[in-house]
């Protein structure tokens, strides 16, 4: 079978096994006060331009988002997303588990259009009655996003700008981070760090075992963080694992290479489908894609390729979206056009 389910269905980067088996009898301090955490925090630090970051290291993404928005919302206030973001559709309300509710926004392909941002905030602020209301307290979205998209440079710096004009910090799930930076001709690492409050560097859908690595660029934003993520679960007590794949994620350029490899295996796979007269639905630049088959096309490759169908199927035809990652190969492309 070959799977273009998602970007985490296999274990992990040879060179993430590799630089854990080569560590793994070494005894060292828990809860990431170790010298390869230290090592990874002054890496990223480095790599983000931010010589002042807090970096901390969780193990999934939906414990990173649901601990950072507890942390930075305050206790009554909710916080703004698109109506197609993660924490809004995929995390089983995780994010209301905790107390605050997802104020939701119209999707553009993915992506919040700060006008629309910028006049919801004004007509809250304008209610009379909006003490009877749950108050915005942070803005969320991802790069890329839910969709595969991703936001140019101009469109990250007006959302930003109009949070700033808020008050409200701007928090950016980066799940995919590798994946969108591999796929943006404008923005890089030092941008994203640049153009947001806190964000977080994904490492399971880039080829960690697992993990991801939070960095925040306001001292004052996330204080008693640690305290936290200790209350939600969300610390490994072998902290250490988490160091050894984000050090090696930062030398030699290694969490890059994986992006652009998964994209260039998505912008060929897309060659293929729309070469074989199959349409998109939605214009994707990295390593998702989502395209609509007949159904009788899609049950014929069900047999010998997994995927996943975006939606409920229709008489006819269906939705579904391809993903590739850092283990996708020639071959796997190959095989897909072969069976088209």
């Amino acid at each position: 079978m070959t799977r273009f389910d998602c970007d985490y269905m296999a274990g992990a980067h040879p060179e993430i096994l590799k630089v854990i088996n080569e560590n793994n009898r070494i005894q060292t301090p828990g809860y990431g006060e170790d010298s390869f955490c230290d090592e990874a925090r002054e890496l990223i630090r480095k790599a983000c331009g931010k010589p002042d970051a807090q970096v901390y290291f969780l193990v999934g993404g939906t414990q990173t988002n649901a601990a950072v928005l507890d942390c930075i919302l305050p206790h009554t206030r909710g916080v703004l997303s698109t109506e197609t973001g993660h924490i809004n559709v995929h995390e089983a309300g995780a994010i209301e588990f905790s107390g605050h509710k997802v104020l939701s926004l119209p999707s553009h392909d993915g992506r919040m259009d700060s006008s629309e941002l910028r006049d919801w905030i004004q007509k809250f602020n304008a209610d009379d009655t909006r003490m009877h209301m749950v108050a915005p307290g942070a803005v969320y979205i991802s790069f890329p996003t839910e969709l595969g998209t991703v936001y140019s440079r101009d469109e990250l710096e007006s959302l930003y700008g109009v949070c700033r004009e808020a008050g409200l910090p701007l928090f950016i799930d980066g799940a995919r981070l590798g994946y969108g930076l591999a796929a943006s001709f404008e923005l890089d690492l030092k941008d994203i760090a640049n153009l947001c409050d806190v964000f977080y560097i994904g490492g399971t859908k880039m080829g960690a075992l697992f993990g991801e690595a939070v960095v925040c660029t306001r001292p004052d934003l996330m204080k008693d963080f640690f305290t936290l993520m200790k209350a939600r679960g969300s610390v490994l007590a072998k902290g250490r694992l988490l160091g050894m794949q984000f050090a090696r994620f930062f030398r030699d350029d290694l969490y890059l290479e994986i992006g652009k490899h998964g994209v260039k295996m998505a912008l060929e796979l897309r060659d293929i489908l729309e070469s074989k007269g199959f349409r998109t639905f939605i214009d994707s630049p990295t390593n998702q894609q989502f395209f609509v088959l007949p159904n009788k096309v899609a049950d014929r490759l069900l047999r010998e390729v997994s995927f996943e169908f975006w939606g409920p199927r229709t008489e006819e035809e269906s939705q579904v979206r391809f993903v590739t990652s850092w283990e996708t190969t020639q071959e796997d492309i190959d095989r897909l056009a072969s069976l088209l």
